[in-house]
């Protein structure tokens, strides 16, 4: 069951009623139902992993904060950090570990063929693991204290606006909120569903629309010359913002109408004038969650150069790896900690260029080019990403120059009519110059701020969802991670 489908406009429009209608532990079991429920629409089987999940981290916690020997505390987080990532291996790396080593050892004429596990990856597995290990290692740091409530903390667990793709909540935030009745006021639910309309339009106009001709191209990268792969890496860049911010959007729109505020995910990452910039406005709580697991534990900038370099080079690629198990998501990972070193060991020469050419009388051409030029860096690590492999991203990487010329046959193949190529162009257009209002609201025309011009322009996302939007079978990309 799709946020994009009529199916769930149903789901919520029911469990939003039953959720007004009721108090306490009869709206939080209301909401846990309808939680499972929407997880089990992919799979029964699966939700026996969520209650997995949801018991160890549940028992690890109390255990934690019982606990007074510094062993035993972490023997408890040992354990719920084992059980965790040993689901996430099991179902998302051993065949590839597997499979990897088998090749491995082929290259050096060694016979081992070991069977491969025939298991379907859980929907969303990698967001609601990371979830419950930041649960115990906050309760382990003494940060918040083991939940007692077990409904309490099984919401915080599988709550279904975010329990598929995030936004990867903190005990802290998310937590206080199951504790309290949720504050529903008429203004919360406008919001809520003027934001929820914002990702839908994302989605559903913009990166669903984009996402046939980048399947075509990137589905068969050798048959096409550099016109395409250039388009279709352009179209990819747009693709994954719009579907996953949209995912984000409705998320916190629907939580919002039910009083619950999520952790923001995305500001207008597109706008950043640097790499390290967009990583902090590109899937935030992802990015503060390994600084906070993984870069800041192994040592951060604390330590010397090389060992600094070598951090975040770790959590790049533990990043990138997290995103798929492939190799090209480990490149993608290892291209951006490339960026931020490349980045840190160049300031000093940027800084000393800047100032011979005096560019501080040009701020605005310097922030546009940095902002281009950060752009153009992102999009081309999502070759890696957007890769069926290795191979593919290396061959798309090497041909995009000469450009060539762009077939239009392909466009229409690709699913662009005379009619919707120039409209899909304009709602890009659109969703940018909205992103840089909301971006900087200072800047933004007076018209912006009249509810009537407001009001005009949800009717022009609603009409486009109607008219342009597409209404199939669509998982977001997130869905497999």
């Amino acid at each position: 069951m799709l946020f994009n489908s009529f199916q769930f406009l149903l789901f919520f429009a029911a469990v939003w009623l039953l959720f007004m209608v009721t108090r306490g532990t009869a709206r939080k079991i209301i909401l846990l139902v309808a939680s499972y429920y929407f997880y089990m629409c992919w799979s029964t089987r699966y939700i026996f992993v969520i209650w997995a999940i949801t018991l160890i981290d549940y028992v690890a916690g109390l255990q934690i904060e019982k606990a007074e020997q510094p062993s035993r505390r972490r023997l408890y987080l040992g354990v719920s950090l084992f059980c965790n990532l040993g689901l996430l291996f099991v179902f998302k790396y051993l065949n590839f570990f597997t499979g990897s080593i088998r090749t491995a050892s082929h290259l050096f004429g060694l016979q081992y063929d070991p069977a491969l596990l025939a298991i379907l990856l859980p929907v969303g597995l990698s967001f609601h693991t990371f979830q419950a290990m930041s649960y115990t290692i906050e309760v382990y740091r003494r940060r918040v204290p083991a939940e007692r409530n077990l409904l309490e903390y099984a919401l915080y667990v599988a709550f279904f606006p975010q329990m598929v793709a995030g936004p990867i909540e903190r005990p802290y935030e998310l937590l206080p909120q199951f504790h309290r009745e949720p504050r529903v006021s008429l203004e919360g639910v406008r919001a809520g569903m003027v934001q929820a309309l914002w990702g839908l339009f994302k989605k559903m106009v913009i990166a669903d629309n984009a996402a046939d001709f980048v399947r075509l191209i990137y589905d068969n990268p050798r048959h096409y010359d550099g016109a395409a792969l250039v388009l279709a890496t352009l179209l990819f860049s747009i693709q994954i913002y719009c579907d996953f911010s949209g995912y984000t959007d409705i998320a916190l729109g629907l939580a919002r109408m039910m009083g619950y505020e999520l952790r923001i995910n995305f500001l207008q990452p597109y706008f950043s004038r640097s790499v390290g910039e967009f990583w902090r406005r590109w899937h935030i709580s992802l990015s503060t969650w390994f600084r906070d697991y993984v870069y800041i534990p192994l040592g951060g900038n604390r330590v010397k150069l090389p060992r600094h370099y070598c951090n975040l080079m770790i959590t790049f690629v533990i990043s990138g790896l997290w995103h798929g198990a492939n190799w090209s998501f480990a490149a993608w990972g290892f291209l951006h900690g490339l960026y931020l070193i490349v980045a840190q060991t160049t300031a000093p020469f940027a800084a000393q260029l800047a100032q011979l050419l005096s560019l501080r009388r040009i701020p605005r051409l310097v922030a546009f080019f940095k902002t281009v030029l950060t752009f153009s860096l992102v999009t081309f690590a999502w070759i890696f990403f957007r890769a069926n492999n290795v191979g593919d991203a290396w061959f798309v990487a090497t041909h995009l120059f000469p450009l060539g010329q762009l077939d239009p046959l392909l466009l229409k193949v690709g699913g662009f009519s005379h009619a919707t190529a120039p409209y899909l162009v304009f709602s890009i257009l659109g969703m940018f110059v909205v992103e840089w209002w909301i971006a900087h609201p200072s800047r933004a025309p007076r018209l912006w701020a009249r509810p009537a011009f407001r009001a005009l322009a949800y009717n022009a996302c609603v009409y486009a969802l109607v008219f342009f939007g597409f209404f199939g079978h669509r998982d977001f990309i997130y869905f497999q991670f």
